[in-house]
């Protein structure tokens, strides 16, 4: 029971979401707010696993996850809706429940600092993670699943973290410092949709894949990577990352793998299933480099 719990949040991945917010928490810590910080966690990781399940329950309604029921760990969401384990009801109400978690943390952090606009902008991050998916607007179906992905993973989370902090918003320097992990996050999700390419197709869900069909996405992986790697370097430019922070280039190797494999097998599901883990670990590994960058 608890495996499937845990399968079903897809509990792993939100260290997706913690680093960054780590990160930009981290970037004027001089004189680190820790309630803040610990109030504003618990909302990020709510709001992310909310988003997660309701993401599985708006799939599992418009078709797009029976289209192939095999679970394949990194994409094509949990599953147990398809093998009857939970039904969608579960899903709905489990998400309901950690976005009703986050806004009261949201609410107690906005008492915290005094400051309404807390609550707007949490507003804004739980109606687009749910729009992701779900009905009407449907970001994911439209070729903005990708854009949202970038914000929420890039600016929402480095740019939040820094304005609990600093009560600064919005802001260049964490704006910039933020871009990396948008884009990387972005590249996990790029990634595992070519897999899934024509299962979306097959149920009208559109994704940046329709751009170049799964066999040249491979081109637009590199170029996210490569986006991410610029702002690394801007940032360290403009002095806000320490040399440290140059160790992170060597992971562009995981990044050089995943890009051979997503040409080559682009139409192996098996074997994407490697190229999903290699994105995934280049983005942790990344963001904990960039934590070091900040620190010494």
């Amino acid at each position: 029971m608890l495996k499937n719990i845990i399968r079903a949040l897809r509990l792993p991945f939100v260290t997706a979401s913690i680093l960054p917010f780590i990160f930009g928490s981290l970037i004027q810590r001089h004189h680190f707010n820790f309630a803040g910080f610990l109030l504003g966690l618990i909302a990020v990781v709510s709001t992310h696993l909310s988003s997660n399940l309701i993401n599985d329950y708006a799939d599992s309604k418009s078709g797009a996850d029976w289209k192939d029921k095999n679970f394949y760990g990194f994409f094509g969401g949990s599953k147990l809706i398809q093998e009857k384990i939970f039904p969608e009801g579960f899903y709905l109400k489990l998400s309901i429940t950690f976005a009703l978690i986050a806004a009261f943390s949201v609410i107690a952090l906005a008492l915290l600092l005094k400051n309404p606009l807390v609550v707007v902008l949490y507003a804004l991050i739980i109606i687009i993670g749910w729009q992701y998916s779900a009905k009407p607007l449907q970001f994911s179906y439209h070729m903005l699943g990708e854009i949202v992905i970038f914000m929420l993973f890039g600016p929402a989370l480095v740019m939040g973290g820094y304005f609990i902090q600093t009560g600064i918003f919005p802001d260049l320097k964490s704006f910039i410092l933020s871009a990396p992990f948008g884009f990387f996050t972005t590249a996990i999700l790029f990634s595992n949709e070519i897999p899934d390419f024509q299962d979306d197709k097959a149920s009208g869900k559109l994704t940046w894949v329709n751009f170049f069909g799964p066999q040249g996405s491979y081109i637009l992986y590199v170029l996210l990577i490569l986006l991410g790697f610029y702002f690394i370097s801007l940032s360290m430019l403009f002095g806000f990352l320490g040399k440290i922070s140059i160790i992170a280039f060597l992971l562009l190797a995981l990044a050089f793998k995943a890009a051979l494999i997503l040409k080559s097998d682009y139409a192996d599901k098996i074997k994407l299933m490697e190229s999903s883990k290699l994105t995934i670990a280049l983005q942790a590994l990344v963001s904990i480099v960039l934590i070091a960058g900040l620190l010494i």
